[in-house]
């Protein structure tokens, strides 16, 4: 890097507060309310109420304004994967991050330096969302959730496989599928789809005004309804539901339930069973090990900023390939499942 080319740390630094851009005075998915904040995408570890102002993708702020009302900040400023938009002589544009709907990587240049705030984001095609964009940068942020060599995700259509496998093999038992109501529920719908299951799934209330928005957005879920009735009408039938209520007395309402969750930490099968999961389903929406790496060879930045998850081992790996790698150790993002099967981020 030029030593004319402003430092990164003068562009965007790890504060207390969050990422903060001094020059255009805005945070990046900020965890407390703060005055501007540019947001990536729509969980709750990132995306939260109370700002003054938001710039995010017009899908984030739709599911931002279905989760926590439409007075959820003082602005808001819709900007579409891109286009720029300039903040105080600060360059930002979005890139999809192929996370969930209306996800992206948040691009900043100023002053001859680039730097890509990926938010949380996979390399895998998802029917449900625009595919991640890698974007030259002399410095990719990037997280780190399943940052372990152990994470390999399996191709979602094998893991579809099971679940319709399972449910032909047990035509008497209803099919529980535990996934979080934003993303990877209607991910694991879709997949069923393409997979060529036609039949209504039944979905748990929580999951209906995501769905929703989903499909206004172009994203068909099919025959959906809800998951109320009597216990012989789920025989058989898929059930898709938060991973809390796979656990709470709602299931009780389903003969002989097959429980599945779906989560990339569902490779690590003692999770499965401490959980009671009967169908773990490996579907994650976050890079594994092998997208992670891949990415940071293909951009080859100057700097590798880790913000989240398992930061150590991909610190040496980038150090062994000789990239520069640092753990920004923010607080306020969860590593999604890591804590409670019910957690607001989902992996």
């Amino acid at each position: 890097m030029p030593s004319s080319v402003l430092k990164p740390e003068a562009l965007l630094r790890p504060t207390p507060r969050g990422l903060w851009c001094e020059p255009g005075d805005f945070y990046i998915d900020p965890p407390r309310p703060v005055d501007r904040a540019v947001i990536t995408h729509g969980h709750a570890d990132h995306a939260r109420a109370g700002h003054g102002s938001v710039l995010a993708t017009p899908e984030t702020l739709a599911i931002m304004g279905e989760r926590y009302g439409q007075d959820f900040a003082g602005r808001t400023q819709g900007l579409a994967c891109g286009e720029t938009a300039e903040i105080n002589g600060v360059s930002v544009r979005f890139a999809p991050a192929g996370h969930v709907l209306g996800s992206a990587q948040a691009v900043l240049s100023h002053r001859g330096l680039s730097v890509v705030a990926s938010g949380d984001y996979k390399r895998r095609r998802d029917p449900t969302c625009a595919l991640f964009e890698p974007v030259p940068c002399d410095v990719f942020i990037t997280e780190a959730t399943f940052g372990l060599p152990v994470f390999r995700h399996p191709p979602d259509a094998g893991e579809i496989g099971h679940l319709l496998k399972s449910v032909t093999q047990f035509p008497d038992r209803a099919h529980l599928v535990g996934a979080y109501a934003l993303g990877k529920a209607q991910r694991v719908i879709r997949l069923l789809r393409e997979a060529g299951y036609d039949e209504t799934i039944y979905v748990h209330g929580a999951l209906e005004r995501l769905n929703r928005l989903y499909e206004h957005y172009g994203v068909d879920l099919g025959p959906l309804a809800p998951a109320t009735g009597s216990k012989a009408d789920f025989a058989g039938k898929i059930v898709v539901a938060p991973p809390s209520a796979i656990a709470d007395r709602w299931s009780r309402r389903f003969p002989d339930p097959v429980t599945a969750f779906a989560s990339g930490w569902m490779r690590v099968r003692a999770r499965a069973r401490q959980r009671g999961v009967e169908l773990p389903l490996i579907l994650s929406d976050h890079a594994d090990w092998d997208e992670l790496t891949d990415t940071l060879t293909e951009l080859r930045p100057d700097q590798v900023w880790i913000t989240h998850g398992r930061d150590d081992a991909l610190c040496r790996w980038a150090e062994l390939n000789g990239l520069n790698a640092r753990a920004l150790h923010l607080v306020g993002y969860e590593d999604e499942d890591d804590e409670d099967m019910s957690s607001e981020a989902d992996g």
